[in-house]
């Protein structure tokens, strides 16, 4: 029959599973649940996340509760399991770590899966407390993108431009003990093949000695960084690894340049590494096509 030479891709020991960036920060309506009955239509092996799931920065546990179990029911339809990755938005405060911790448990943690080892830091621990007016500066952000999310782009059109996102103000706090599990993980798990680093806030351009000292335990061996927060996609070389923050999944869009995006990754594990597919949800259409 007409064809090349090159054998069938069926190699055992690959696999994909998909990877979704920020929900909130300022949601816009419908996005997020869109997205979820999209991914499982990729029909990866598994889903992980970089946090802000909810947008929380509050202390009322009610409302939060309302709150996980609005973003819970659109996880809930995924054929596959979905791992949380604390973001800000999560884990804002105490209260906000105790309801964390009463629904998902460990707020880092780390699984291997196939000789990969994934692990998830948390970049709020302990929760980083913002000041009152930046609180109530986002929760009018909140309103506006609830009522009108097209007047919230255009506002924020007309104060950016297309040379990259406003650098988001913050801070990276990662504990002792969270880097001794991180140590003491990575010297149970040193044979694995590749090590897939999880977490919300890039940490690698904030000033945290701890996460210093985390990437000096990771040089040995191959790895990727994937994180969130920016609302912009961004892919660097560090350490001659690759480090990416990956754009929104219905969170907010701060800036008009070519970052701006809702995706997913697609990611295909291979024996060189993960090869990553960034598939823009407005690209992903069910068997009816476009509508």
């Amino acid at each position: 029959m007409p064809r090349t030479q090159r054998p069938f891709r069926n190699d055992p020991d690959e696999f994909q599973f998909v990877i979704v960036g920020d929900r909130t920060g300022g949601h816009r309506p419908g996005v997020f649940a869109r997205a979820m009955e999209q991914v499982n239509r990729l029909r990866p092996e598994f889903v992980l996340c970089v946090g802000d799931l909810i947008e929380g920065y509050t202390e009322d546990r009610e409302r939060l509760t309302e709150e996980w179990r609005e973003v819970d029911a659109m996880i809930d339809g995924l054929d596959m399991p979905f791992f949380y990755t604390v973001g800000n938005h999560d884990v804002g405060n105490d209260v906000m770590r105790e309801v964390w911790r009463e629904r998902n448990g460990d707020e880092y943690w780390a699984f291997v899966y196939r000789d990969v080892l994934f692990l998830s830091l948390s970049t709020e621990d302990p929760p980083i407390v913002l000041p009152p007016d930046i609180i109530a500066r986002q929760a009018r952000l909140e309103r506006m993108m609830s009522e009108d999310p097209e007047a919230v782009r255009r506002m924020i059109a007309e104060r950016s431009s297309s040379t990259g996102p406003p650098p988001l103000p913050g801070q990276v706090a990662i504990s002792e003990a969270q880097l001794g599990f991180v140590e003491e993980t990575l010297a149970r798990h040193a044979g694995v093949r590749w090590t897939v680093v999880l977490m919300h806030k890039p940490a690698w351009k904030y000033d945290s000695p701890r996460f210093a000292r985390i990437e000096a335990l990771l040089a040995d061996r191959p790895y990727t960084m994937i994180a969130g927060h920016e609302h912009y996609y961004d892919h660097t070389l560090r350490n001659g690894r690759e480090y990416i923050a990956l754009g929104t999944t219905g969170g907010v869009w701060l800036s008009t340049g070519p970052g701006s995006l809702d995706h997913v990754a697609w990611v295909t594990m291979t024996d060189d590494g993960p090869v990553i597919a960034n598939i823009r949800l407005d690209g992903l259409l069910d068997q009816r096509g476009p509508r």
